[in-house]
């Protein structure tokens, strides 16, 4: 009986690996306006004050109305916001085509699943560390503050918490321009119970999965590959406790700051939680997103995001797989 069972799960993930290839091959097709990545941060941090004018011309909505020039000649006289700077272009040289191309596969996959999506601008920023607008992209523009991107250990991060420095890397910032893209996009949660929010985050993450396939999983969520390892081998314990302590519908306002929210770990009150990432609820979100995707092949993407918690729920027919 084991041998048949093992046959059939080979022949399902064969079956699942062929029909993602052949999606690739259909993203590949997709005409792509050429990726120009603007690098405002040279071109502000390498300027004189007279070059301010002709900036504003051509950036005028990173120049909002109302400030004086010292706020923007203040800037390029600070030396900390200087050194800054130079650290971003000792990561990022002006040469470096890496974040060209991980904008021209992500946009490529995009277009896929919204064919009328336009190209969007790109430009990079210095955000002097503004961890809420990291990453930005709506219509046609997409901007990234590379300044939250120098990687976790790096000295300009000391004063953030460590689960926060965890996701300072490049490996972030595509994922991030997927979580900035999904905005609005997503039916928000019709009610105040943990599942719709768990699956509200769960589709943003299936989201990652068309739009980011070769990311892996850690780097989707913004977790270690350690900390994801601990979460799949306590699959089974994580849902367990999920169901015994009837979560799911439950509206008690502090859950989701124990299991939806950024936090250092989750909070199941138990001997564990040191051990545990945060947002497991987010997590666990995604992997009933993933379930109900996987026996509903019918259910296009954009169905998805409009479809419920409860009908994604009650169809997922999710499983742990320990």
């Amino acid at each position: 009986m084991k041998k048949y069972i093992l046959v059939f799960a080979l022949a399902l993930l064969a079956f699942s690996c062929k029909n993602e290839n052949a999606v690739e091959e259909k993203v590949a097709a997709v005409k792509v306006d050429k990726i120009d990545i603007k690098r405002f941060d040279d071109l502000f941090y390498n300027s004189k004050p007279a070059d301010l004018p002709k900036l504003k011309q051509q950036y005028p909505y990173l120049f909002p109305q109302g400030n004086p020039d010292t706020v923007w000649t203040n800037k390029l006289s600070n030396p900390l916001l200087q050194e800054l700077h130079r650290e971003v272009d000792k990561k990022y040289p002006a040469n470096n085509t890496v974040l060209q191309d991980d904008f021209a596969a992500l946009v490529q996959h995009i277009k896929y699943y919204y064919p009328q999506a336009s190209t969007p601008k790109v430009v990079t920023v210095i955000s002097e560390m503004d961890y809420e607008s990291r990453a930005i992209y709506v219509d046609t523009l997409a901007l990234v503050s590379l300044d939250l991107y120098l990687g976790k250990e790096h000295r300009f991060y000391v004063d953030f918490p460590k689960y926060q420095r965890e996701q300072f890397e490049p490996s972030q910032i595509m994922p991030d321009m997927v979580s900035a893209f999904a905005y609005g996009k997503i039916k928000p949660p019709t009610d105040h119970t943990l599942l719709a929010q768990m699956i509200y985050y769960g589709k943003e993450l299936y989201m990652k999965d068309l739009l980011i396939p070769a990311v892996p999983d850690y780097n989707k969520i913004g977790y270690t590959k350690e900390k994801l390892d601990w979460t799949l081998a306590n699959e089974s314990e994580i849902w367990r406790f999920f169901v015994e302590d009837k979560l799911f519908y439950s509206t008690d306002a502090k859950l989701p700051t124990r299991f939806i929210n950024p936090a250092p770990f989750s909070k199941f009150y138990l001997g564990f939680d040191n051990e545990s990432p945060g947002r497991i609820g987010q997590w666990l979100g995604w992997q009933i997103v993933r379930a109900y995707m996987d026996n509903n092949k019918n259910v296009t993407l954009q169905q998805l995001l409009g479809t419920d918690a409860k009908t994604i729920f009650d169809n997922s027919k999710y499983k742990p797989k320990k």
